[in-house]
């Protein structure tokens, strides 16, 4: 099944308690692409980069089935930078810098090959840049799935409410989802949320776990307990990948298949947590991610 990822390849600069990165590769596409790979291939991404994006990294993500047909490289810019320091509990963090670069003008150019995508994720972007999307695929996927986050809630809340009218699965955390209904109770806030378009709605709670909301009905998820947490960034975007990576293997897109959907995308953002960046995600086998889940399935069982 094709699955097609929009979303920023980046460079990214991390700070935890545990440990302290120079610029790594990063960018919710990076993240995205990496996870669902182990589910369904090719991954085709439309992104942006700069002329000094190297080019191992592009060959790396490549070798793992994702098609970079769609990713441009304005040769004579720089690529978008983010740089942050996470706090103890690594639930806060604070930005550093952050340089848009190539992402400030980004034009997604949705190549003729990927204009049959059954599957679509938007990663966290710009609203108009996700509409400009959805409108330019001449079919509508099966699925479409968007990221966002509260910069644009408080910048471009028209322009998001129109996009969340055209997805089928709207995937936010729980600061988010009050902001975005003005509900505190998060049943409420779901409710409301759902009103303005999504068939689904899956709230992330980080180390909490992540609910998924449909109609009347929700299922829980929760996170699984570590040994060790190094660096959270990308973890919700992984999240994203393995859940939508999982649905495009199954090409069903019911309540019963995202719920198991959500428990993979939960295991896949555990194993992007205990390194740095996107380094965990290169290497997993078919036994370690089958192995993860299982410990999910004992962990709730009762």
């Amino acid at each position: 099944m094709s699955l097609l990822v929009i979303g920023s390849v980046a460079f990214d600069a991390i700070e935890t308690p545990f440990g302290k990165t120079d610029k790594i590769i990063g960018g919710a596409a990076s993240y995205i692409s990496l996870s669902a790979s182990y589910f369904v291939k090719p991954i085709n991404l439309v992104a942006v980069v700069g002329g000094d994006f190297p080019q191992e990294y592009i060959d790396s993500i490549r070798s793992k089935g994702v098609d970079t047909k769609g990713l441009q490289i304005k040769s004579t810019e720089k690529s978008f930078f983010w740089s942050g320091k996470y706090n103890y509990d690594l639930n806060s963090r604070d930005t550093l810098i952050t340089e848009l670069n190539v992402l400030g003008n980004f034009d997604p150019i949705i190549p003729d090959d990927y204009q049959n995508c059954e599957y679509l994720m938007l990663g966290n972007l710009s609203p108009d840049v996700q509409l400009k999307v959805i409108e330019r695929l001449h079919n509508r996927p099966k699925l479409i799935v968007l990221d966002t986050m509260n910069f644009w809630m408080d910048i471009a809340l028209d322009s998001l409410k129109q996009v969340i009218s055209k997805v089928d699965v709207l995937t936010i955390n729980d600061e988010e989802a009050r902001q975005l209904s003005g509900e505190y109770q998060l049943k409420k806030a779901a409710q409301k949320i759902m009103l303005l378009g999504p068939k689904y709605l899956i709230i992330k709670k980080g180390e909490h776990g992540a609910i998924l909301f449909h109609e009347d009905r929700s299922f829980y998820a929760p996170a699984l307990l570590l040994d060790q947490v190094f660096d959270p960034t990308g973890a919700g975007d992984t999240f994203a990948g393995g859940f939508l990576g999982y649905i495009a293997k199954k090409d069903k897109t019911d309540f019963d298949t995202l719920k198991k959907a959500l428990v993979y995308g939960s295991a896949m953002a555990s194993f992007c947590v205990e390194k740095f960046g996107t380094e965990n995600l290169f290497n997993l086998t078919e036994q370690q991610i089958e192995d993860r889940f299982n410990q999910f399935r004992i962990m709730v069982e009762f």
